[in-house]
């Protein structure tokens, strides 16, 4: 038995039980042409630094691919797989590689299997979210991500307590109720003291105008130490109450346990979120089997559907949670929504503002922090063909 087949065997992913479903889907379906192309997007504002990066703009793009069949239906979605490998799937029954006993796709892909999920999904007439189980909530809870260091930023530089308020003030707007705010400063932009006061600051404005019912979140992109966040929460999580905290210094199983027992001691309820950074899902045992962390947030896009409901398996068998890192993606928000409603120990989708009107997303609404996921057949997702033929770049396109 190789490394992975271990790996999947272990976390109890290859069932005994097949869905029926597999059986309904055409036996003589073929992959007839592959298009690749980057979807462009636009963030609704300006994102500035965080403690490690200089600014992150306005804009992103998703790397996408549609796969047509003979069969008249097509698969769309988010796929880093390169050219060669896609090429593979020519002429190729596409759903040979699904195993729906395992909720998993097989193949030349990687983690970019996207497309051949909604592919499956409108072959079965049936909603994504369903094929990869179906037990999550009906509205899946969102936060948005995009709270940076707006104070840094030239342009706000005489009136930055208010573009936090501002900016709070956009994302109530779009529905959202819990906000994932940057804290850092110290570690690369300002003195240390001083950069740590500013974050305290910034984190007083954003309680203070959002009141006591909002859900705040603090990411520091490991720009603390353990010393400076018991110090930081000491303080004033009283005043802050918050959420959740986010590498607030490189992972370590002893310093999280050390976290969360000062945490436990004050009575606080918030949980401690790590793992946007790692690439293998190995990385996270250690920290599974201690219980050293609470949230776990391998990347959407980098683990993909399988990798993400490995992690989230391994991290429910010990009563933990996932969240999904999302940031410069907007196709990976529909992606994190889908997971959300199939499974049980999901925390919150991070949502970047971005925003295209070449991709149409009819059904996903924003309302009260949490989002409807439309039980349209695949992602219901589809793409404005005119807007698709003036406005993206294809990067290939390959034809059987």
């Amino acid at each position: 038995m190789d490394r992975k087949t271990f790996l999947w065997s272990s976390l109890g992913l290859v069932a005994t039980r097949h869905w029926s479903w597999a059986d309904d889907l055409p036996k003589d379906i073929k992959t007839t042409r592959i298009v690749g192309f980057d979807l462009p997007t636009v963030r609704s504002k300006f994102a500035g630094k965080n403690a490690k990066r200089d600014d992150h703009g306005d804009r992103a793009s998703d790397r996408m691919v549609r796969l047509y069949t003979n069969a008249g239906i097509e698969g769309l979605g988010n796929c880093r797989a390169d050219e060669k490998a896609l090429a593979l799937l020519l002429e190729k029954n596409p759903f040979d590689y699904y195993r729906s006993g395992e909720r998993r796709m097989t193949g030349p892909l990687g983690a970019g299997t996207m497309p051949l999920w909604d592919l499956a999904g409108k072959a079965l007439n049936k909603p994504v979210y369903q094929l990869l189980g179906g037990a999550g909530p009906e509205r899946v809870p969102v936060y948005d991500g995009s709270i940076y260091f707006a104070d840094l930023l030239p342009q706000y530089a005489s009136r930055w307590a208010d573009r936090f308020k501002e900016e709070i003030d956009m994302g109530l707007k779009r529905g959202h109720r819990a906000f994932k705010v940057k804290i850092g400063r110290g570690n690369k932009w300002m003195p240390r003291t001083e950069g740590d006061a500013r974050d305290v600051e910034v984190l007083k404005i954003i309680r203070q105008h959002g009141g006591p019912d909002i859900v705040i979140g603090a990411d520091a992109n490991d720009g603390y130490d353990l010393e400076r966040t018991k110090v930081l929460l000491e303080r004033h999580n009283d005043a802050l109450n918050l959420a959740w905290l986010e590498e607030m210094f490189p992972e370590d199983v002893a310093k999280y346990l050390d976290l969360k027992q000062f945490i436990g001691t004050h009575g606080w309820k918030t949980l401690i979120a790590d793992g946007e950074t790692q690439s293998d899902l190995e990385a996270y045992a250690p920290f599974i089997a201690a219980k050293a962390v609470d949230i776990f947030q391998g990347d959407m896009n980098r683990f993909g559907f399988e990798g993400i409901l490995a992690e989230a398996e391994m991290a429910r068998a010990q009563g933990l949670l996932v969240a999904p890192h999302n940031w410069g993606s907007h196709v990976g928000f529909y992606m994190q929504l889908h997971v959300g409603r199939a499974i049980t120990n999901f925390y919150r989708a991070e949502h970047d503002p971005l925003s295209t009107d070449v991709l149409v997303a009819d059904g996903y609404e924003v309302k009260d922090g949490t989002c409807s996921v439309p039980d349209a057949p695949g992602f219901g997702l589809r793409l404005d063909e005119a807007k698709f033929a003036s406005g993206v770049k294809v990067r290939f396109d390959l034809k059987a």
